[in-house]
This record gives C-alpha cells, structure tokens and sequence, in this order.
C-alpha cells in the first residue's frame, strides 16, 4: 500500500500542477479526437488573393473598390459582411465614405486587433448572472477609424487570438474583459449581429465564466476565462470573380503573402479570417466542445480509481493475467476519455492511461522481482535436494509449494550407516570424510531417480520425502523402489571400496506412510522445509529397528497396504513413542 501511494503521488504531479509538458500533451490529445464538425452553411470565406491584388493595381486596395464588394456581395444575397482587414487610418483616395455608407444597408463587422496601447473601443452591453468574476484581459485594440466604425450597422470584435502554452491557435475568448467592460471577439460579434441580439449574457460562478448567451442562439460553454475550443471547420469559399453567397455572412480576408499575419493551429497556419469563422461556426455546433470547471476533478477521480485498480490487477492476478485484464482496464478508459470528447466534454484522460502503464511495468517489475527471489529461493532450497526437472516446475509454479506448512499425506525414508561410530574410530578423518560422502552421493542420487526430495542430512543419516513438495500419486512404490536403488547402489560402492582397501558399509532403511506437516519450520531467521509428524518419527524408528530385525529395509504397515509390491512379513515390534506393536515388513528376504 504504502509503494501504491507513493506512486500515486509522484504520478499526479503533472495532472495536479498542470506542467508545461503536460498541457501540451493533454491539448494535442484534444485536438486529435475532437471532431471538426459540418458547415452550418451560414457562412462563407471570401479571399483576397494575391491574383486579386495584381489584378487590382496592388495593396491596400482602395476604399472606394470595398464599397463595391460590399455592395456587389449584398446584390448576391449575402446577409452581412465582416471584414477581417484592420481600418486605422482614412484612405489616401478618399474612399472611406463610400465605404462607410455601403456598410449601411447590411450587416458589418470590423476588426480589433489586440496591441498594448492600452486604448479600447466603446464596450459592448452585458448582462452579468452570479458573483463570479473571470475572463480574458485585453491590453488594447488598434482603432478603426471613426467614419467606418460609426456606421449605422457596424459593429466591431476582436480578431487576434490569443496562444496556448505551445504557440497554437485553439481556444479563442468569446469576450474579453476591459477596464470599461466588454469586448467581442469577432467571430462572436457575427453571431450578435446576425441574431440582432443587444447584449451578452454571462452567466459566472465561482471559478469564473461558465457559459455566453446571446439572444436567439443556444447557450454556449466554455471556461473560466470565456474561451471557446474551436472545431476548425471551413465554411464555404468564394472569390471576387464569381461570388456565391446567397444567405450567407461573409467573411472577407486577404490571404496575399506578407499582408496579414498567420496564426499557427492544430490544422496549420491561417489567416484571421479563417479563425474568426471557424470560431462562429464551432458556436453553432450540436455538442461543441469545451473544458468544465470539474474538468480537474474528474480527471483526478479517473486517474486514482484506474490507476490504482491497474496496481491491484497485477499486483493481485499475477502477471499474465493481471497485464489481461490491465489491457482491458487501458482500453476501457481510453474508451471513456474519447466518448467525452465527443459528447463535447473535454475530460483529459491521456495521463491516466500513461500512469497506468508507469503502474503496470512498475507492479509488474515488483512482480516479477517478488516472484524471480521466490525462484531463487526455490532454487537454493532444492537443488540439492531434487531432481533438476522438479526444481524447474516448482520455480515455474510457486504455487505448489505451500510455504508455511500444509498437511500432506507422504512416503517417508530414513537411512542410516551402521557402525558409523567405529568407522570413525579406526579410520583418518580424511578418509571417513571420503566414504560418507559417496556414500550419500549415492543415496541422493536413488532419491531423485525416484522423483523424492532429500530432506535432509544428519551425520551419517539422511530423511528423504516422497509426495512433497510436488504430488506423485504412487509415492509409496517410488518409496520401495528408491530404497532397494540405494541398497543396490551401496552394493556397488562396497566394491569399490574394498578395491581401494577401505571397508564396506552396512545402511539400514525405514519406510513409513502417513499424514505429517509439511513446509518451511524453524524461525523467522532460520528455516527448512522439512516434515514434522508421527508418520516421520515411524519412519525413523523403523530404520534403528532394521540391525535388531536384520534386514536391510523395514516397511511400515500404512505403506505396505498400499504399494503394489508383495512384501515379506518380519515381525511385530515395539518402538519408542507406541504403545502397541508395529506390524513391519521388508521385500525379497
């Protein structure tokens, strides 16, 4: 828990300070699954092209030529005009009361380019719903002059648009705050104009902005600053040499090399006037876009709840299926974050799905070191004690290996030297060294021949187990079998002995089976898997019972009912630690 908090922490930095990097990330993801939407066909784009301008005798063209485009769009239907060309000083040609006066018949709109000169038009009426306070600040506008901007019907709105912290083009203030009150951007004063509206209706709370009415349209969303995220949609173009605007508003620009600014955004560079009409017909969209003041929240709760369900699932589920149901968990909130943005919601859920993965390859390498010093210790625990194959399967599968202990039903085998004490008496300690180890070389070979794990080794005696820690459903022979491998084996290795001029050993054996606990015993410091259990201690005293019986193996009663051999009945003997006889036997007398 502590290692998931942790990383939450570290994770949510980004998300909860809004870095630089991360906004990026977050409006590139906006502008890739945000839909550019469908012409409204309320709008048209007329370009003055450089053709246009070489056809009319260069730039600035002349006042009195204006007069008759607006007049010649007008006589083509168009139901108003916005001219995204700045109008700050009289025409040398004395063109600027034509111009003015054809502006009288429809519809205008002038630019206000934004500067810091401080000075501001007159402001446009309002009408402030809540206590909120918020929107964008303007510096200052250039200035249309006074003959053009005191038309009957022109308005005037702010053309610039400002940037996002990576230099684009994107979201673009429907009204600007002033000193004196309120501006329109222009695309919004269209909007105004077309509806015949007289105010704007901002409704605040207390984060800031949260929506612009104006009379006629559809409340519109957008931030605490007033910013509308623009779908860019082209409306319809035109030209001056065949215009087609008929129940259209026009948007005239220039788009001649070097005469207007281009702005960089998410589709590429355009004029102002492309902008101011991508923001009017993303106005107009069904489910246009925006980011709500919960915005944060929600992308916090989501990125909590699936991050840490990420944890749990390959924490909890292992890794294969935890990365299983973590891909299912990535696709599902990628799902989430992409539906939002088309119900025109723009929850950011980019950073979660990154955290995700950050959480996954983290709990995955957790994982995978908690499992791989499982291995190791799997490893260092029974490779001397089982065969190389079964090793491999318990490090394959941890599972099967119940630590702590379990109860199991198994074969127990003791063996021991006989005459142990004497060897060591009448032999160098070198030598003594020499034969018990080969001794139980032997021995420990017999055992995992016979798929047993060597519990272990005390002096000259050694515990092996069968059925534990992997099953094996006729442990009782592989029992048998093993003890008469090992007295074969000694058979041989008295040969070989006796070729060195060393004496032969005598081993005893004892087999018993029954229920004992099984696994990792001793303290927190310290520990074996072994077995602790009555079937054990059996299985040890059978074995100092077989120098009194005089046979090589004595087989308990449990394993001789339920091996498939044919034993040979020796006696009832009494043992330490039972009250009534033992019933034992051995095979092939």
């Amino acid at each position: 828990m502590k290692k998931l908090i942790l990383l939450l922490t570290v994770l949510s930095l980004p998300l909860l300070f809004q870095f630089n990097a991360y906004q990026v990330l977050k409006l590139k993801t906006f502008d890739a699954f945000v839909p550019d939407g469908v012409p409204s066909g309320h709008f048209a784009i007329l370009n003055i092209t450089e053709e246009d301008i070489d056809r009319e005798g260069g730039y600035p063209l002349p006042r009195s030529r204006l007069a008759e485009i607006q007049e010649e769009l007008l006589n083509q239907g168009a139901i108003g005009v916005g001219w995204v060309i700045a109008f700050p000083h009289a025409d040398r040609l004395g063109g600027d009361k034509d111009f003015a006066a054809s502006m009288n018949y429809s519809r205008t709109v002038l630019p206000l380019f934004e500067n810091d000169n401080g000075e501001y038009p007159d402001t446009v009426g309002t009408v402030i719903l809540g206590d909120g306070t918020g929107g964008y600040v303007a510096k200052g506008t250039t200035q249309n002059i006074d003959i053009l901007k005191n038309s009957q019907w022109t308005d005037q709105g702010i053309a610039s648009a400002p940037v996002d912290v990576d230099n684009l083009v994107r979201r673009i203030p429907l009204l600007y705050r002033t000193p004196d009150g309120w501006l329109a951007a222009f695309g919004t004063q269209v909007l105004k104009s077309l509806a015949g509206a007289d105010t704007y209706i901002i409704k605040t709370n207390e984060n800031g902005i949260e929506e612009i009415r104006v009379k006629g349209l559809p409340p519109v969303k957008v931030d605490s600053l007033g910013r509308k995220w623009v779908s860019w949609i082209v409306p319809h173009e035109t030209s001056l040499i065949k215009m087609d605007v008929e129940g259209r508003f026009v948007f005239v620009g220039v788009t001649a090399k070097g005469v207007m600014p281009q702005l960089a955004t998410p589709v590429g560079l355009l004029e102002p006037h492309y902008i101011q009409a991508a923001l009017a017909e993303s106005i107009l969209q069904e489910n246009s876009p925006y980011i709500p003041d919960y915005a944060l929240a929600v992308e916090v709760g989501i990125y909590v709840v699936s991050v840490s369900f990420m944890w749990a699932l390959i924490s909890g589920l292992g890794i294969t299926w935890g990365l299983l149901f973590g891909t299912v968990l990535f696709g599902a909130t990628a799902y989430a974050g992409v539906y939002f943005i088309e119900k025109g919601v723009l929850i950011d859920v980019t950073w979660t799905i990154i955290s995700q993965i950050l959480a996954a390859g983290v709990a995955y390498y957790l994982n995978f070191r908690t499992q791989y010093r499982l291995r190791q210790q799997i490893k260092k625990q029974f490779e001397h004690y089982l065969d190389p194959r079964q090793v491999k399967q318990l490090q394959k599968n941890p599972e099967l290996l119940k630590l702590g202990g379990e109860t199991r039903y198994a074969t127990f085998l003791f063996t021991d030297v006989r005459g142990f004490t004497s060897l060591s008496e009448t032999l160098p300690p070198e030598q003594v060294t020499y034969i018990m180890n080969k001794a139980l070389t032997a021995q420990q070979k017999a055992v995992q021949k016979y798929e047993g794990m060597v519990d272990k080794y005390i002096g000259d005696a050694m515990m092996a187990i069968f059925n534990a820690p992997l099953d094996q459903a006729d442990h009782e022979n592989k029992g048998i079998e093993c003890a008469l491998e090992i007295v074969k084996n000694m058979e041989i290795l008295n040969q070989e002995f006796v070729a060195e001029g060393l004496p032969p050993i005598a081993i005893g054996i004892g087999i018993n089976t029954g229920e004992a606990v099984i696994g990792n015993m001793g303290s927190e410091q310290r520990f074996d898997y072994t077995a602790i259990g009555d079937a054990v201690n059996t299985a040890a005293r059978l074995e100092s019972a077989t120098k009194e019986q005089q046979v090589d193996i004595l087989i308990g009663e449990s394993t001789a009912n339920t091996c498939k051999y044919s034993l040979d009945f020796v006696a009832n003997i009494s043992v330490k630690g039972k009250e009534q006889p033992l019933k034992v036997y051995t095979y092939g007398i």
